[in-house]
């Protein structure tokens, strides 16, 4: 290559720095490229490879990391770009992006239409938007500023913006929690049932953001959740069913990026939050869906004034989308299951599904709750027969079988792993047991390890109003190596409030 054609070009490399969703691109203090152009630490550069370009943002590198010729991708950017051997990047100030003058509007309160919403959608999926960009929207979003209209283009904008499954049947079905809750790892004995009774369910489910396990992370644990579009529908034809990663199809693409903002700012719109859910619903092409809500002081819904609120808006918002939904409003005031990460919450499911004497009783019931308001839903059955349809297909073993055929068909059904660090946390003193804190207890299972290492998280040992002893253990916590285990203890002994005891 002459000279001249790489003075405004440089050599990309991998890096290998996790910045999650948004691309980030290195250049050296004294690249005669950020010279030349006038980029500083933050700026906002189009970065052109071959026919493919995305907008990043700047780091400024001081010291050694990169060579003069070189400029470094964070894993994003490198995922977007795909850079081949002999490829060289060049740059350029991005586009203003007209669509800001929508998100400045919003800041003081204007109602915005649903072609400016789209235009923001756009191009937030687009990466068009920097960090703070993206915080002046969604803050612009809470606190109800979004009126029952707005939330209705907001959902549609963000369908719109990624990719859409389509399935030849009249029904089908879906079902997701908003969660707040450790454990509750309702869909995989659902999922199943469900496909027992020939409902077809092809469940795509998420990978935890901030909790010890997403359902994805748990089902992995048994079997591949990384499927392609022509895996996951092979699957939906052979079971009726599959429990696969969503990340992998881009369904409402724009969802994964505001909700990395929002959980930076710890902003909960509620507009935002119904727009999130049911976004994703209708892009992976259900049309019946069951809504868990469980409320109680450390879930995500505190309140039942709070739930009501919000179960308004989502059956008002699905209707207007063309979505029929069902909405259970449950109890949120402890975990659901023993488990609280991907192999314990595992071990769980299998237990409940293999009708084990010993399987926690409140994940069997709130499973088989949330299966028979799916069979109402599809109008298979109603009321009292609609409960004895999907209890007799898990008493007798049908959902289990069921479940282990999913697994094969989506790649083979594996044996969940085990820790080899334990410690039990006992109780200080009798008493009988008042509160347990989800956030706390999620912490706890986090820092051991979890959901990265999967076979770590903690094992809940008592319930709400349980008399206990002194010297009782309260929870398990399990983790991979000893390090992960005196992380998770260290918090434990800051926060005693984790399972909390009222004496005798």
């Amino acid at each position: 290559m002459k000279a001249d054609a790489r003075a405004d070009s440089l050599n990309p490399r991998r890096l290998g720095i996790d910045t999650h969703q948004e691309p980030v691109v290195y250049m050296r203090a004294d690249c005669h490229v950020c010279r030349s152009e006038g980029f500083a630490a933050h700026s906002r550069v189009e970065v052109r490879l071959g026919g493919r370009s995305i907008t990043a943002t700047l780091n400024v590198v001081h010291g050694e990391l990169l060579g003069e010729d070189e400029v470094g991708f964070s894993e994003a950017a490198w995922q977007l770009l795909q850079p081949q051997p002999s490829e060289r990047a060049r740059f350029a100030h991005p586009v203003p992006v007209d669509s800001m003058s929508y998100v400045r509007a919003k800041v003081y309160n204007q109602r915005l239409a649903e072609p400016q919403l789209n235009a923001i959608i756009s191009d937030v999926v687009a990466n068009r938007y920097t960090d703070v960009e993206l915080a002046a929207f969604i803050a612009s979003c809470a606190d109800g500023r979004l009126s029952r209209a707005e939330i209705t283009s907001l959902t549609r904008a963000m369908v719109n913006a990624g990719e859409r499954l389509t399935w030849p049947y009249d029904r089908v079905m879906d079902k997701h929690c908003v969660g707040g809750l450790a454990g509750n790892r309702t869909t995989m004995i659902l999922v199943p049932i469900a496909a027992c009774l020939g409902l077809i369910m092809p469940k795509t489910s998420s990978r935890a953001i901030t909790s010890p396990s997403g359902t994805a992370d748990t089902m992995e644990t048994l079997a591949p959740v990384d499927l392609s579009l022509d895996t996951l529908r092979a699957v939906v034809e052979r079971e009726g069913a599959c429990i696969a990663w969503g990340g992998a199809i881009h369904l409402s693409p724009a969802d994964d990026i505001l909700v990395r903002v929002e959980r930076a700012l710890d902003l909960d719109s509620e507009g935002q939050l119904v727009a999130s859910v049911l976004s994703k619903k209708s892009a992976a092409g259900s049309t019946h869906v069951v809504l868990d809500l469980p409320v109680g002081p450390t879930a995500k819904v505190r309140s039942q004034h709070a739930a009501l609120g919000l179960q308004r808006l989502l059956e008002q918002t699905a209707r207007a989308i063309g979505l029929k939904v069902k909405t259970l409003v449950t109890d949120g005031r402890q975990p659901v299951g023993r488990g609280v990460g991907p192999a314990l919450e595992a071990r769980d499911v299998l237990a409940v599904l293999r009708n084990e004497p010993g399987a926690p009783q409140d994940l069997r019931a709130h499973s088989l709750d949330i299966a028979a308001a799916l069979v109402e839903l599809a109008e298979v059955a109603r009321g009292d027969e609609a409960r004895s349809l999907v209890t007799a297909v898990l008493q007798d073993g049908r959902a289990l079988a069921k479940l282990e055929a999913i697994c094969d068909a989506q790649g083979g059904m594996r044996q969940p792993p085990v820790a080899t660090h334990t410690h039990d946390v006992a109780a200080m003193h009798a008493g009988r047991i008042t509160a347990i804190d989800n956030r706390l207890l999620s912490r706890a299972a986090k820092l051991a390890g979890a959901p990265h290492a999967k076979a770590a998280g903690l094992e809940l040992l008592v319930r709400l109003d349980e008399r206990v002893s002194r010297g009782q253990p309260l929870f398990r916590l399990h983790a991979e190596n000893a390090g992960d285990l005196d992380y998770a203890l260290e918090f434990v002994q800051r926060h005693p409030g984790v399972v909390q005891l009222e004496r005798h």
